[in-house]
């Protein structure tokens, strides 16, 4: 693969690999994203130890964008100028990732995307190894309609109000129409970031659902969830006649938010931490070791930012390189066991990730159980033909 000029004068001036780390430590995403940032530097010291990359050290460059929008968009400009970032590992919500976007493009930047989205975006400058609407949102939606899932016909869509949730449940609405499900039996409703007050709308979800047995599709993101589960279980709403199917709760939020509050309620995600495989043991060891938490949970973001990592790593190797271009070239059409013990794909032509669908039900102890996984991957669809429907 032939080098660039910059890339070539980059690498033989040697010293340590620059890893950009552009995940919130603090505000509203905090709880979500700092396990991200604390998996990369475990990652990071496991690379060092088996002797770096190329024969050098990498070197983990972090800023705290402090779940501040347009900060995400400063902080990479800077990573990717003053400290020099080979590359870019961050975001979690789409708004963060749209300012971060056009500078990787501008600068010739590469970011590794680790959360599920809505889709409508491809870049060659970002991979994103989270799920599409098709990977993740209507197959969970497949699942609530199917007798296993309860066989709904009726559901209450809501979600915090930015571009993510706007998109997908749009998305979910021209799904739903396709199947004949549509005006009074769907309703949708948005929150902002933070919110903390969910009387009112969970009063609308039990109107909702008396009306007719309904299921709840929750695009809800960061501390916000800690609010909206309190208010279910303190109207009464429970998981075995108004199940919650959530998009952005995995382990960790679960561990967080406390044993009993989510009982029975519904995630759907393409990793879970209870999969039984020797690969996953492995992953759930090294991180309770590097944490020292023997209770120490992984999530779906950490697996597909475990993911992202390892397959650049395996793509700077290709390239004998840490080039950008000759990176990204190299992870095109790559492969690697994940520790969901499923060996992925990086799609060669959108860059978003192949990788199956799981399934989970919360339990008493706030940990998820599996109910469903695919037995095979599903294919990446970054642009809905439901957007329009």
């Amino acid at each position: 693969m032939r080098q660039s000029v910059a890339g070539f004068l980059g690498d033989i001036r040697g010293g340590g690999i620059r890893v950009g780390v552009l995940h919130a430590l603090s505000g509203t995403m905090a709880g979500s994203e700092r396990p991200l940032q604390d998996l990369l530097v475990m990652m990071i010291e496991q690379v060092n130890r088996e002797g770096g990359l190329l024969g050098r050290p990498l070197e983990a460059a972090i800023v705290n964008p402090r779940s501040d929008w347009p900060l995400y968009g400063t902080l990479a400009r800077k990573l990717l100028t003053e400290e020099k970032a080979a590359v870019l590992f961050g975001c979690w919500t789409s708004i963060s990732r749209k300012e971060v976007l056009p500078v990787v493009e501008e600068l010739g930047g590469l970011l590794l995307y680790p959360v599920q989205y809505e889709g409508e975006e491809q870049s060659p400058n970002i991979f994103y190894t989270g799920a599409t609407p098709n990977q993740q949102a209507l197959p969970a939606v497949d699942y609530l309609m199917s007798p296993e899932g309860g066989g709904f016909r009726r559901f209450y869509l809501i979600g915090t109000d930015y571009v993510y949730p706007q998109i997908t449940n749009k998305i979910l609405q021209g799904y739903l129409r396709s199947k004949g499900i549509g005006g009074a039996d769907v309703a949708l409703s948005f929150t902002p970031f933070g919110h903390a007050d969910w009387a009112a709308q969970v009063a609308a979800i039990r109107r909702f659902a008396a009306a007719g047995r309904a299921a709840v599709i929750s695009t809800v993101n960061g501390d916000a969830n800690v609010y909206f589960y309190r208010e279910l279980a303190r109207q009464g709403v429970s998981a075995t006649v108004t199940p919650v199917m959530a998009f952005s709760v995995g382990e960790n939020e679960a561990a967080s938010l406390g044993a009993g509050l989510l009982d029975g309620h519904l995630v759907a995600w393409n990793y879970l931490m209870s999969v039984e495989a020797p690969e996953n043991r492995r992953f759930i060891a090294a991180w309770r070791n590097h944490t020292g938490d023997a209770r120490a949970v992984t999530d779906d973001p950490m697996e597909a930012t475990w993911i992202g990592f390892h397959l650049w790593c395996a793509a700077v190797r290709k390239a004998g390189t840490t080039d950008p271009k000759a990176v990204s070239a190299a992870m095109a059409g790559s492969r690697i066991m994940g520790p969901g013990g499923v060996e992925v794909m990086m799609d060669p032509e959108n860059h978003h990730l192949h990788k199956p669908l799981a399934i989970g039900r919360i339990t008493s102890d706030g940990g998820i159980a599996t109910v469903l996984r695919s037995s095979h991957l599903l294919p990446p669809t970054p642009y809905s033909p439901y957007l329009t429907a």
